[in-house]
C-alpha cells in the first residue's frame, strides 16, 4: 500500500489523457486528506478523478436540496463518511428509552439519501467504539450503542443488497484488519475534526477506489496460478505426489489446502481458474487427479497450460483462447524471477509479490482486495464451464482448413430477447465488465436497465449463443433508442470477447436491420467512442458496410436499412417477446 506522502505525489503526474470520473466527497468530519488521496489512489488506477468535496457536516443539505453546489456538479458517485465518532456524540445526547432506534433512524435516513441522488453512491459503514459502558454484556442489551452500531452495519447490508445504486466501503473490515489504534488518531481528530489516521487514509481511499474501478469496468476475471510452491509444498516432478505438502493435518501443508479453498470460493462466484505451470503436463495434472487432499479439481480450471515454455509465452496462449486483456488477469507464482519476468514481458497484468512464507498468502491477498464487483450474477457460476468449452473449440478448430466449414460444424443457435426480470441483471453486469467490444462503453445498474426496459422510446436485445461444446450464456446486449419515426440510434452494442469471430457481429446486425425493417425506420445511427481499451471495434460499423456520418466531435456511421442485405453468418435464430 503506497503512502499518503506517496500518493500525494501522484497529484503532479500528468493525467489529463487518463478518463475522467466524477465523485462528490461529503463528510460529517474532516475530509481534506481523504479528498487528496482519492485523487492520488485515482491516477494510480489510471483514472482522472474530478472531485468535488463538500464542506464537512454538509451531508443532508447538499444531497436533499436539489439547488445545491452537489447537485450541479453531477457527480457519477457519491461517496459518504459519516463517522461512527459522530454517531456516537448523537447517541450520547438521546434519552436511554430513544437510543434503541438508533439504527433505525439512521438506516431511514441512508434510504432517503438513495432516493434523492439518481448515481451511485459509495457509504462508508461504522467501524465499532466500544464504549465500555456495560462490557461484555453490551452485546445482551438493545440499546447499548455497540448493539446499535452492528444492527447498523447489519441492515446497511440489508439495504445495500435491494438498492441497485448503494454500495458499501467496508471500513468495518478494515478496522478488523489494521486494528482500531491504527485507524483512529486521538490527537489528530483533536486537533483537526479528522476522524481517519494518515496511515489508514490509503487503504480507505484503496477501499473506495475499488469499487469505483469495478463499477469503471476494470475488473480482474482471470486467476492464472503455478503449481509447484504455490498451490502445494515441494515440486510434484522431483517430490511425487506422495510427497507434496498438501492436506488439513496441522503443518504447512493445511495452508495450502486452506489456499486453494480460497481460489475455490473466487471460481464459485464467476473468476476464471487457469493454470500456467513449468511442468510435464501428465505429472502436473496428476495431483488435481488422485490426491486424496486436493481441494481444487481439474474441471475448476478453465486452461491449463503445463510445458517448459516461458510463462510469459504461456500466459499469451491462455489469454488467446479467454480473449480478456491482460489487464483483468491475475498471476500468482512463488518464484520473484518467474514474477519479475511477467511482469517485464506482460503490461497491464498483475503479478502479486507474495510473501516467502506461504502462511502470509492469504492474508497478504486479503489486503490487495483484487476481485472487487460491483455486481454477481447466477450466471457466473458457469463461467469456468464456459471457458473450457471454449477451450476445445480452440482444439477443434485446427482441424478445419477453412473457417466457414468450423463455424459451421459448432451449430450455433441465438436467442434474442427482450429486457426482462430474468436478464437484466446480467445485461447490466456486462455493461459494466465490457471494455473492449463495447462501442460507446455507456455503463448501466440494474435499475437503469429495468428503466429502459419499460420505456417506449427504446428496444433493448440480449443474445445468448451455444453450440455443440456448450451454452454461452448471454453475449451481447443491444439497446437502441427511437430518436425520430424514421430514424434508431444504437446507444448500447457491447459483446463479450469469447465469442469474436463467429458471426455474431453479422448475426446481431442481421437482426436488427429486420426488426428496424418491419417497424418502419429507414436507417440506422452508430457512434464509436473511442476509449483506452476498445480500439479493437474502431472499425466495426465500416466493417458492417455503415457509412461516415459528419459531425463535428463525434464519430458517427449510418446505415440505410431498406437497402441493406442480411450478412452470411452460421448462426441459426431463436426469438422471444416480439
Amino acid at each position: 500500500m503506497l503512502t499518503f506522502l506517496e500518493l500525494q505525489r501522484n497529484l503532479k503526474k500528468e493525467s489529463a489523457s487518463m478518463p475522467a470520473v466524477k465523485a462528490a466527497l461529503l463528510g460529517d468530519t474532516a475530509t481534506q486528506f481523504l479528498a487528496a488521496t482519492l485523487r492520488g489512489t485515482a491516477v494510480e488506477r489510471g483514472f482522472r478523478l474530478e472531485l468535488f468535496e463538500a464542506e464537512f457536516n454538509q451531508i443532508e443539505r447538499q444531497i436533499m436540496d436539489p439547488e445545491s453546489e452537489f447537485h450541479a456538479f453531477g457527480a457519477d458517485y457519491a461517496v459518504i463518511f459519516q463517522s461512527t465518532h459522530k454517531l456516537l456524540c448523537h447517541y450520547d445526547k438521546l434519552a436511554p428509552e430513544k437510543q434503541a432506534a438508533l439504527a433505525d433512524e439512521r438506516i431511514d435516513f441512508i434510504r432517503l439519501l438513495c432516493t434523492s441522488f439518481p448515481g451511485r453512491i459509495i457509504y462508508c459503514n461504522y467501524p465499532e467504539i466500544d464504549d465500555t459502558v456495560f462490557g461484555g454484556f453490551a452485546c445482551k442489551i438493545e440499546n447499548s450503542f455497540v448493539w446499535q452500531t452492528r444492527k447498523l452495519n447489519y441492515e446497511l447490508m440489508k439495504l445495500a443488497r435491494d438498492s441497485a445504486g448503494l454500495f458499501i466501503c467496508d471500513l468495518a473490515a478494515l478496522q478488523n484488519k489494521l486494528g482500531r489504534d491504527a485507524m483512529f488518531d486521538a490527537s489528530i481528530y483533536t486537533a483537526s475534526e479528522m476522524i481517519l489516521s494518515l496511515d489508514s487514509v490509503p487503504w480507505v481511499a484503496s477501499r473506495i477506489m475499488d469499487v469505483i474501478c469495478a463499477a469503471q469496468g476494470q475488473i480482474k476475471k482471470c486467476l492464472i496460478l503455478d503449481l509447484d510452491n504455490t498451490l502445494w509444498g515441494g515440486v510434484i516432478g522431483d517430490d511425487g505426489i506422495e510427497n507434496i505438502q498438501l492436506g488439513h493435518d496441522l503443518g504447512i501443508g493445511k495452508v495450502f489446502a486452506e489456499f486453494q479453498g480460497w481460489i475455490r470460493k473466487l471460481k464459485n462466484r464467476g473468476i476464471i481458474l487457469a493454470v500456467c505451470s513449468k511442468n510435464n503436463e501428465n505429472t502436473a495434472k496428476e495431483p488435481f487427479e488422485k490426491h486424496p487432499e486436493m481441494v481444487l479439481k481439474l474441471e475448476d480450471i478453465s486452461v491449463f497450460m503445463a510445458n517448459w515454455d516461458n510463462k510469459a509465452d504461456n500466459i499469451r496462449r491462455i489469454q488467446s483462447i479467454l480473449n480478456i486483456g491482460f489487464d483483468s488477469m491475475v498471476f500468482l507464482d512463488d518464484n520473484p524471477v518467474e514474477r519479475a519476468m511477467v511482469r517485464e514481458n506482460i503490461p497491464g497484468i498483475t503479478v502479486p509479490e507474495l510473501p516467502a512464507d506461504p502462511a502470509d498468502y492469504l492474508e497478504y491477498l486479503y489486503g490487495l482486495n483484487l476481485f472487487e464487483t460491483v455486481s454477481v450474477s447466477a450466471e457466473d457460476a458457469e463461467r469456468t464451464r464456459q471457458y473450457r468449452a471454449e477451450a476445445r473449440r480452440v482444439s477443434a478448430q485446427t482441424a478445419f482448413a477453412d473457417e466457414g466449414e468450423f463455424l459451421m460444424s459448432l451449430e450455433m443457435v441465438s436467442e434474442t430477447k427482450d429486457f426482462d426480470a430474468f436478464n437484466i441483471p446480467r445485461a447490466a453486469q456486462l455493461s459494466q465488465r465490457s471494455n473492449q467490444f463495447n462501442l460507446r462503453t455507456i455503463r448501466y445498474t440494474e435499475a437503469d436497465a429495468a428503466r429502459l426496459a419499460a420505456d417506449s422510446r427504446y428496444k433493448n436485445w440480449c443474445f445468448t449463443l451455444r453450440d455443440k461444446f456448450g451454452d454461452n450464456g448471454l453475449i451481447c446486449v443491444i439497446i437502441l433508442e427511437k430518436q425520430d419515426a424514421q430514424t434508431l440510434f444504437i446507444d448500447t452494442w457491447l459483446m463479450s470477447c469469447r465469442v469474436l469471430k463467429r458471426g455474431m457481429e453479422q448475426f446481431t446486425l442481421n437482426t436488427i436491420a429486420a426488426w428496424a425493417r418491419e417497424a418502419g425506420f429507414k436507417r440506422l445511427i452508430g457512434e464509436y467512442i473511442p476509449t483506452a481499451k476498445n480500439k479493437m471495434v474502431e472499425s466495426h460499423y465500416p466493417g458492417l458496410g455503415f457509412e461516415p456520418l459528419p459531425c463535428e466531435g463525434r464519430i458517427l456511421y449510418t446505415l440505410d436499412v431498406g437497402a441493406y442485405k442480411p450478412k452470411k453468418c452460421f448462426i441459426a435464430g431463436a426469438r422471444q417477446n416480439e
